[in-house]
């Protein structure tokens, strides 16, 4: 429980009206969980105004209310706080609420189009190997030492976080790490928290439906940047045309890492294959299970995490050579009796299948490569027809299925993918919606040492069809599909 008055310290206050001296037990900005004593925050919608659930919160036992608009009637026994943005003074009173919990550990925020989740995984995988108590907030869960949660959003909403935050603080979490999306960024839910170190990935087409054109995506991953003190770190990846732009105006030490450029740390790739890879970094050899280029890059974001905060670089390049793969992110899962293997991965913009696909075309040598993919419903609509281009381009046979329809037909989605598929390619393209059978299909249709691809879920559990969500898990039935073909 905290006093109203010490939980808007730092809010863009533009009229009080009632007693700030009282004691606040919970925040919400859902008034259906409102309860006695609770403060709420009328965050406006996409099509909802905030303020139409005061009453409702008010009914509920709301003793505070925090808006933009204060209504012309008030309930005199509810203090009104009147701000000028309401997104960004949830952030700040959740932070205040759990003591600014950001500000007692060390908090490295993983940003980018592709990677956060593999990325931010390995650095938690990192320092728990280097004898350090970490946190992770991911897509995948979020973890607190040994202890897991399932995670709905890859940057939860600001109470959820300081929460989370607050829990590690209070176990002695050193290190958190935290996948940062654009939307979290856009949607203010990580304002006013103390990152030490932020890290750039990349940056590819993706999230175009919420953010409406690519510069004001890419804009939204550069205020990350911005607004990182001048006490802070900087990682960015240098081979990423964006990189440059992403930093112009951060103010904090930076450091940068490449493959194929002059940056601070480097890595070379000296062999790979389907069980992993062969490595050059800081010119010592180390062999890793992970697969792909693009993995070589999350690990070596890795190092340069480790060796930008003075971490010893032989501790740390043996434990790297120790990391695992990620769940649904290129997790090799079945390889039976005929030699088949099947691949999850949780690729789902034309920039991260066109990279999963060139790197198994790279590794299969002369066997097939069969790719089963979808596009997510009530999403970017401009990239489906690209991502049909590249995959049937790149596989040698290819099963459009279903994803998350959500709240559009599945066959008009799969339609809109075929639409991108050159002439010379259609022939490779078979259409099952039903994404079961689309797995099946596949696993029948596959020859002694094939690969098969099962894109764009990845760890997911689920299929969402309109406002359901149905149990379904791509690994599971990807493994017991190559298992009865044996």
């Amino acid at each position: 429980m905290k006093l109203l008055k010490d939980i808007l310290y730092g809010l863009n206050l533009v009229s009080v009206t009632g007693n700030t001296n009282i004691d606040i037990k919970k925040i919400e900005f859902d008034s259906r969980k409102i309860s006695n004593d609770n403060l709420f925050i009328a965050i406006n919608g996409y099509n909802e105004d905030g303020n139409k659930f005061i009453i409702n919160a008010i009914e509920n036992g709301a003793k505070a209310i925090i808006c933009e608009s204060v209504p012309q009637k008030i309930d005199n026994g509810v203090t009104f706080v009147q701000v000028k943005d309401c997104r960004q003074s949830l952030a700040l009173v959740s932070s205040n609420f759990y003591e600014n919990p950001s500000s007692k550990l060390n908090l490295i925020g993983i940003t980018g189009t592709n990677g956060k989740t593999t990325t931010a995984t390995l650095m938690f995988q990192l320092f728990k190997l280097l004898n350090k108590k970490v946190g992770l907030i991911s897509t995948n869960k979020i973890v607190i030492q040994d202890k897991e949660y399932k995670s709905n959003l890859t940057t939860p909403d600001p109470i959820s976080l300081n929460k989370k935050l607050f829990q590690m603080v209070e176990i002695g979490v050193e290190y958190c790490f935290m996948e940062v999306s654009s939307h979290a960024i856009d949607q203010k839910r990580i304002f006013g928290l103390n990152y030490n170190v932020g890290v750039f990935t990349n940056l590819t087409h993706d999230h175009l439906d919420y953010h409406i054109n690519f510069s004001k995506y890419r804009d939204a991953k550069k205020e990350f940047f911005d607004f990182l003190n001048h006490n802070s770190i900087a990682i960015v990846n240098n081979d990423d045309k964006h990189g440059n732009y992403i930093i112009q105006n951060c103010d904090s030490k930076i450091y940068s890492y490449s493959l194929k450029t002059s940056s601070n740390f480097s890595l070379k790739i000296l062999e790979k294959d389907i069980n992993g890879m062969k490595l050059k970094i800081n010119d010592k050899e180390i062999w890793t299970n992970l697969i792909g280029e693009f993995n070589a890059y999350n690990i070596l974001a890795t190092f340069s995490l480790a060796q930008s905060l003075d971490f010893d670089i032989e501790e740390t390049l043996n434990k790297i050579s120790l990391l695992n793969n990620v769940e649904g992110r290129f997790e090799r899962v079945s390889n039976n009796a005929q030699n088949q293997v099947g691949i999850i991965d949780y690729a789902h913009s034309p920039d991260s299948i066109e990279k999963v696909l060139i790197t198994l075309n790279e590794i299969k040598r002369k066997n097939s490569l069969i790719t089963v993919i979808g596009c997510g419903g009530d999403r970017d609509v401009k990239k489906r027809p690209i991502m049909g281009n590249i995959v049937a381009s790149l596989s040698d046979f290819v099963v459009f299925t279903s994803d998350n329809p959500r709240s559009e037909d599945p066959d008009q989605i799969i339609n809109q993918m075929i639409k991108g598929v050159d002439r010379k390619d259609l022939f490779k393209v078979n259409n099952i919606v039903d994404r079961k059978s689309a797995i099946e299909f596949a696993c029948n249709i596959n020859g002694k040492n094939d690969v098969i691809l099962v894109a764009g879920k990845g760890h997911e559990k689920f299929q969402v069809f309109g406002d359901n969500r149905i149990e379904f898990d791509d690994k599971k039935i990807l493994e017991k599909t190559l298992n009865k073909t044996t």
